[in-house]
């Protein structure tokens, strides 16, 4: 049985105020554990966690090279693990069936597509393409990410099971970018979903970081030290409703067109192009593309801009400027990327956004994320809290907003008190 009174301080730091709530569902799942699994002879159980992720600036750049600021946020995935060196890998997730994998066949299965099976076999694929030592486990585990919020409870659950064979195989030895990169190969070649690097590195890095997708292979990562409660502000996803089922063809646009822009010009990447070049060529553009393929390349060459912008104000301490920044975010997207309704009749996000305006200047609200349906991003003054959740849940539903903290650790093993 875990001790899970051996991680107070730990537990403490991870999620603050929620810690002790924390601690409860670590007990359950420990027991959940024992239950299953509690037969065997374990050498160590051991505790981890994962973080979801927020989005707070570089509303789709990452697809065309751009900047991102990106935050680790406090509800996470959870696991009690330990080794068996069967080469069986037992992953029991709260509320799904165990997933059974045999690590002597590491090559994508055909029929398992779109299932956690194929993301546990693709990132144990990874592991062992890069060098790093793989066995068996036993594993439970439970997440209060919620699906569908754009918080990345799928990268969360990639970066679970890479930081599993990390703690327990490897010494913790795999670093955030590399876990990033074996959780995003698993998605795209065994889940079977094209995905960006931008959630995986986001989950795994912990606090706010700034990630500049210039050199794909290599993007930047440059973790900054904030926090907006430390201001007087608390963070809000609001859930609009609507179903992202449909919207395929909707987001897979957004890069297409900016890429078609980047093709005018010879280029790959919007990346690679200048603003200047877009507006004097606008006329042109217009003829060989289309009027919105325009608006998207503007949006990416400001948005992309604007990320290093509201990075130097948090480096700097200044919410306000932060602020000012954020609100321009959200009105590039909406009105030159425009991601914020997929028809006339159900349009929640420009509905929200309007609703938080009523709070006053210092409320700033933006699309969260893919757009189109779904979550916008909220920051409201502590003082007004209350009264925007009050709102928000009468407009959208009792579940419809969650509260939002940085963490400021990312995917690891927890170790102990000291």
């Amino acid at each position: 049985m875990l001790n899970i009174t051996r991680y107070e301080k730990t537990l403490k730091r991870l999620y603050g105020d929620r810690a002790e709530k924390r601690k409860r569902d670590f007990e359950a799942l420990s027991e959940e554990f024992e239950d299953r699994y509690g037969g065997r002879a374990f050498d160590e159980r051991s505790a981890f966690s994962v973080p979801g992720r927020t989005e707070i600036s570089g509303n789709h750049t990452d697809h065309n090279r751009g900047r991102v600021l990106c935050a680790s946020v406090d509800l996470d995935i959870i696991a009690v693990a330990a080794p068996t060196k069967d080469n069986l890998i037992r992953v029991k997730s709260r509320g799904f069936e165990e997933d059974v994998i045999d690590l002597h066949e590491l090559s994508p299965v055909d029929g398992e597509k779109y299932t956690s099976a194929a993301i546990i076999r693709g990132v144990a694929a990874g592991m062992l393409k890069r060098g790093f030592r793989i066995d068996g486990f036993c594993a439970c585990t439970d997440s209060d990410v919620p699906k569908g919020s754009g918080l990345s409870s799928s990268a969360a659950f990639e970066n679970m099971i890479g930081t599993i064979l990390s703690g327990l195989f490897n010494g913790g030895a795999v670093d955030t970018l590399t876990l990033a990169q074996i959780s995003q190969e698993a998605e795209r070649n065994y889940f079977g979903k094209p995905c960006g690097l931008m959630d995986q590195i986001a989950c795994s890095a912990g606090g706010f970081a700034m990630i500049d997708f210039e050199d794909q292979q290599a993007p930047k990562i440059e973790k900054i030290a904030f926090s907006p409660a430390e201001k007087g502000y608390d963070i809000f996803i609001v859930a609009t409703g609507g179903s992202h089922a449909s919207l395929n063809a909707e987001y897979a646009s957004i890069p297409e067109e900016m890429r078609t822009v980047a093709a005018f010009f010879g280029k790959t990447f919007m990346r690679e192009v200048a603003e200047k070049q877009v507006i004097d060529n606008a006329a042109d553009l217009r003829g060989m593309a289309s009027d919105r393929a325009v608006l998207r390349a503007l949006h990416f060459l400001r948005e992309n801009e604007r990320v290093a912008k509201q990075a130097t104000a948090l480096k700097n301490g200044d919410m306000k400027e932060f602020l000012r920044l954020a609100r321009e975010s959200g009105l590039s997207s909406a009105r030159f990327l425009q991601n914020s309704y997929a028809s006339p009749a159900e349009q929640g996000i420009p509905l929200a956004t309007a609703i938080a305006e009523s709070f006053g200047e210092d409320t700033v609200c933006r699309v969260h994320g893919g757009g189109f349906a779904g979550t916008v991003q909220v920051f409201v003054p502590h003082k007004k809290s209350a009264d925007f959740v009050e709102t928000m849940k009468k407009v959208f539903g009792e579940d419809s907003v969650t509260k939002l903290f940085i963490r400021a650790d990312g995917a690891e093993k927890i170790e102990e008190d000291r």
